[in-house]
């Protein structure tokens, strides 16, 4: 392990993290904390406040003032808000080693992938919203309504912040997703309260730290530390959050609409995925198809909400396909994170990689083929070898339920209509990707799949100019692009008689 800057050093001195209100790191109202495990080693790296009911309405109440008309925040002129955000991409990418550092010691990824992913994809989130924050437009309308004694209409909509924002993001990429909420947000001229996953909320402590350097006004972005069941649960049936948004499972995200719907609050959910790869007998490099279906399923060792994990391949080539991917997952080096020359790392928690093993598990025993890995391995860290499985009963449970980790079950199919039928046979619809040279093909396919986002002839890589977002029990609304600010304004009409 390399060794750490001085910055993360300093910071790791802190003997109990505690939440970020105001401006600046408050002591909790409650003396309940838990550990943050560093998954490589089983080691504690922290202590953080356990958030309690009173830390979640200091919060917010922080937010709301900020929110308010005579604000800073909402005074400021929107390039003046960009300057803020632009100046925080920098401030992200002139402390990236810190980032990534903590990033990889709290979460287990690789290093150069906290770097480019995490790291380097908050900065390009926070430069791309920095330029949306003086674009955001309404626009004219012709009223058919007629007025009385020659008036007219000059009739236009303009779009404002819609308030409190409560947002809530997941441990598989702690700083780029909450980069997907807060960028857009505050680009909006929204204020938030941002509550991390227990077991990554560090990160997110650290970028805090540095919007303040940045030149955030006080009490605009705050976080709670804790747990789901009792912090994210105030903050979510909170009255005066005005809009939550939410990454993590199905069923963490209807919980969390039902209880947002008991005040009316908007909600955006990005949820859970089952994101097939369809790969056609074109004559093309089966090799890099292999090494593109192995990269969409065992990058950040499967913990991607896109990760393509499941693979219907032609049964003309179905064997040849299958043993590249084999081939591609049995070369892939398993080990710490910093270790420059490791390919995976490990999964975040104990209790997450044992909820995958049950999966691998329960494939065996429902009757489909472990054809590669499938073992946990080292006697310390939360090691599991990427597993590959072939079957062709689309019914089994490693096939319908997202595992979240590098598990992926191969699939044959006869043709076109038999591999669409197949890939959108699932409750879920994220993402998919498709693998030909036929460009008809690939579009007739693209048509027909029920997926939010659909790459061909490469995994699905996130962009902040690119919407994402699912189809069905993936999700409500899109993060990312345009629509990704717009969701954090709503619309007034507005009708002048002259």
């Amino acid at each position: 392990m390399p060794e750490l800057t001085p910055l993360l050093q300093d910071f790791l001195k802190t003997p109990v993290h505690s939440h970020f209100m105001d401006g600046d790191f408050v002591s909790s109202n409650s003396d309940e904390t838990f550990p943050v495990i560093n998954p490589a080693t089983e080691e504690i790296i922290a202590q953080v406040s356990l958030g309690s009911m009173e830390d979640v309405d200091k919060a917010v109440v922080s937010a709301k003032k900020a929110f308010q008309h005579d604000s800073p925040w909402r005074k400021m002129l929107p390039d003046d808000r960009g300057k803020i955000l632009y100046k925080l991409a920098e401030k992200i990418e002139e402390n990236k080693e810190s980032l990534a550092q903590l990033v990889t010691l709290e979460n287990g990824k690789l290093l150069r992938d906290a770097k480019s992913s995490d790291v380097g994809g908050a900065a390009k989130t926070f430069r791309y919203y920095a330029g949306w924050c003086t674009k955001i437009e309404g626009e004219t309308i012709d009223l058919s309504q007629p007025q009385k004694g020659g008036k007219q209409n000059f009739a236009f909509t303009r779009r404002e912040p819609i308030g409190v924002v409560a947002a809530i993001v997941p441990w598989n990429f702690p700083l780029s997703v909450a980069s997907w909420k807060l960028a857009p947000a505050l680009a909006a001229g929204c204020t938030v309260v941002l509550k991390p996953s227990e077991e990554t909320p560090l990160s997110v402590l650290l970028l805090a730290q540095l919007a303040m350097e940045a030149g955030m006004p006080s009490g605009v972005f705050n976080i709670v530390l804790g747990d789901g069941k009792t912090t994210g649960a105030a903050l979510t049936a909170h009255p005066h959050i005005s809009k939550v948004t939410f990454t993590g499972s199905t069923h963490t995200g209807k919980i969390i609409g039902k209880s947002a719907m008991d005040n009316v609050t908007g909600i955006s959910l990005e949820l859970g995925g089952k994101s097939p790869a369809i790969v056609y007998d074109d004559p093309i490099d089966f090799s890099a198809v292999a090494k593109g279906v192995a990269a969409g399923i065992f990058r950040n060792q499967g913990q991607v909400c896109v990760a393509g994990s499941r693979v219907y391949i032609h049964k003309k080539v179905f064997d040849k396909v299958l043993a590249d991917i084999c081939h591609e997952a049995e070369k892939i080096k398993i080990g710490n994170g910093f270790d420059e020359t490791a390919d995976m790392g490990p999964l975040v928690s104990a209790s997450h990689r044992d909820k995958v093993c049950h999966y691998i598990d329960q494939g065996i025993s429902d009757g489909a083929s472990l054809v590669s890995g499938g073992r946990k391995i080292y006697d310390k860290g939360y090691y599991l070898q990427p597993t590959v499985f072939s079957a062709t009963d689309n019914e089994l449970a490693i096939i319908r339920e997202e595992i979240f980790g590098p598990v992926l079950v191969a699939v044959p199919f006869d043709d076109l209509k038999h591999a669409i039928q197949k890939a959108n046979d699932s409750k879920l619809g994220l993402a998919a990707t498709v693998w030909t040279k036929d460009i008809s093909k690939a579009i007739k396919t693209i048509n027909r799949l029920e997926a939010g986002v659909v790459y061909v002839n490469s995994p699905v890589r996130s962009d902040p100019n690119l919407p994402l977002g699912g189809y069905k029990q993936s999700g409500i609304g899109r993060e990312l692009g345009k629509t990704g600010i717009y969701n954090y304004t709503t619309l007034k009409s507005v009708n002048i008689v002259y």
